[in-house]
């Protein structure tokens, strides 16, 4: 905090002096005792652009090394460590541009001051300079671009048929989340069918699918498979947003989406790593979906293959959950008894 005091404190005095400089200089002008042009407040004011470059540079440079430990978290994903490194490589390609940019605009000004013994330079165009500027940065832009939609395509192409798939619903203001039950098929949906206790809209009248499908309150995930995120959402637009895992893909009303990725780092592997015992993956929203908000989070659990087909097994179908409410359905070719 007293670094920051400082610049703000060097600033305040650097802009004091110019304002002073600049106050002196037309006090000459207006006694027309200034004998040439310019006067020496003209050499101050170049330099002071140096000055707020080394400054603004350096308050860059110390504030990122204390906003580092708020940059995304280490990636559990393996997509992740691909996205990571393009995100880098573009940083410090714009970085490199931003700062020899700036570079041009303190420094010029100094280097370039009037003096009283020097004629500009006539430099009105020059096609050579054009066809650089453009080129170059519209290749690089390219080369960007298209590593990006490469890696997108990737995620957001057909998953592979040995996936796990994990229905996710988000509605106002929690997320609701379906696994396939022993038959390996999520069930089909029909808005018409939600209610107070079927949150999901579940068809059972025109899908048996539905039966041994099961709701659990945290999702679980085997770590090394391909895992399939199929979200869609109830009411408003909610955002599927899970940052270990650089998933983020929108949940968008009557428009159901899908992401798949394979995670690489159990909880327990991320708790040691960490040096956080307590620590969580985490699904939330982001986007502003309404007043509760900030309360959609749901927990996430990444386990070893044989830890997650044991707590897979373990799943209670929601059907078994909630006999008296099928029953309700009256659904002639179903046995209540049957369901297990």
């Amino acid at each position: 905090m007293l670094f920051v005091y400082l610049i703000v404190g060097g600033i305040f005095i650097v802009a004091l002096l110019a304002l002073v400089y600049r106050i002196l200089s037309l006090i000459d002008v207006a006694k027309n005792s200034e004998s040439k042009r310019v006067g020496f407040s003209n050499t101050v004011n170049a330099f002071l652009f140096i000055v707020f470059f080394v400054v603004g540079f350096g308050g860059i440079a110390w504030y990122s090394g204390i906003a580092s430990e708020n940059y995304l978290p280490v990636s559990a994903s393996d997509h992740g460590l691909l996205t990571d490194r393009l995100f880098w490589i573009t940083t410090a390609i714009v970085f490199v541009a931003f700062f020899l940019t700036h570079v041009l605009l303190f420094f010029a000004p100094f280097l370039f001051r009037f003096q009283e013994d020097r004629k500009a330079l006539w430099f009105p165009h020059s096609n050579k300079l054009e066809v650089a500027w453009t080129v170059v940065p519209a290749i690089v832009l390219t080369v960007l671009v298209l590593s990006g939609y490469k890696v997108w395509s990737d995620i957001t192409s057909p998953a592979p048929k040995d996936r796990v798939e994990v229905e996710i619903m988000g509605k106002q203001f929690n997320w609701q989340v379906r696994y396939a039950g022993k038959d390996g098929v999520i069930g089909k949906y029909d808005f018409r069918k939600i209610d107070a206790t079927n949150a999901m809209g579940m068809d059972f009248a025109n899908d048996k699918a539905n039966f041994d499908d099961f709701t659990p309150n945290e999702i679980h995930i085997p770590k090394g498979k391909n895992v399939l995120l199929k979200i869609r959402a109830r009411d408003v637009l909610h955002s599927v947003f899970m940052p270990h895992f650089r998933v983020k893909m929108d949940a968008v009303p009557g428009m159901p989406t899908s992401f798949w990725f394979v995670p690489n780092k159990t909880t327990a592997e991320m708790r040691t790593e960490t040096g956080k015992p307590d620590f969580n993956y985490e699904l939330a929203c982001t986007e502003v979906c309404g007043s509760g908000h900030f309360a959609m989070k749901f927990k996430i659990i990444v386990d070893e293959p044989a830890e997650y087909e044991k707590w897979y097994a373990s799943q209670e179908a929601w059907a078994v959950s909630n006999k008296d409410y099928i029953k309700t359905l009256n659904l002639k070719d179903v046995n209540l008894a049957d369901l297990k």
